[in-house]
């Protein structure tokens, strides 16, 4: 993951006390996580980090655009998203696995925080299980031509389908019985 290596954060030279950092996400970001649901995007994230003497409190602020795909007519579409969260990095002699997943366990041993990876799971997550282009607020409307084509191909209607079960004497036998 050398392309994030601009995500890594040292925190051992920083007071006790609150630090601001920016980065800014776009399409290479994207392509260094394998079978990433964003492959576009140009978003701004700042992080404030505050130092404590036992841990580090990071409040996250994700703004800007990704492209999606819609999948109602398959046209790409820009989706803005705004994510605020806050993550808990504590410290611990040997690196444990952590159930809680406000809360990044780190060895004592460490030097720098990499926030690559819960920038990205933020991202991912604000991503809607349903997208369509209209869903995004700037008067974007699906491609009428591609969502005819689509109905075109599409399993005949239920007439035509009433129509081809007439001629079946299978259906007619099932349909005496009522």
């Amino acid at each position: 993951m050398k392309p994030l290596k601009q995500f890594s954060i040292p925190f051992t030279g920083l007071k006790i006390g609150k630090h601001q950092f920016e980065f800014e996400v776009d399409n290479s970001f994207f392509d260094a996580f394998d079978y990433s649901l964003v492959k576009k995007g140009n978003l701004k994230v700042g992080v404030e980090l505050d130092k404590q003497e036992t841990m580090l409190l990071l409040h996250f602020d994700v703004k800007g655009t990704i492209v999606l795909d819609c999948d109602k007519c398959l046209s790409e579409f820009n989706a803005a998203i705004a994510i605020q969260e806050r993550q808990i990095v504590k410290f611990a002699e040997d690196e444990l696995e952590s159930d809680d997943l406000e809360i990044i366990v780190l060895s004592r041993k460490e030097s720098e925080l990499d926030v690559a990876l819960p920038i990205y799971e933020l991202i991912t997550v604000s991503v809607p299980y349903i997208k369509v282009c209209e869903q995004d607020g700037e008067g974007q409307k699906c491609d009428q031509e591609m969502i005819e084509r689509l109905k075109s191909f599409s399993i005949d209607t239920q007439e035509q389908q009433e129509e081809n079960n007439d001629d079946d004497p299978r259906w007619a036998a099932l349909k005496k019985l009522k």
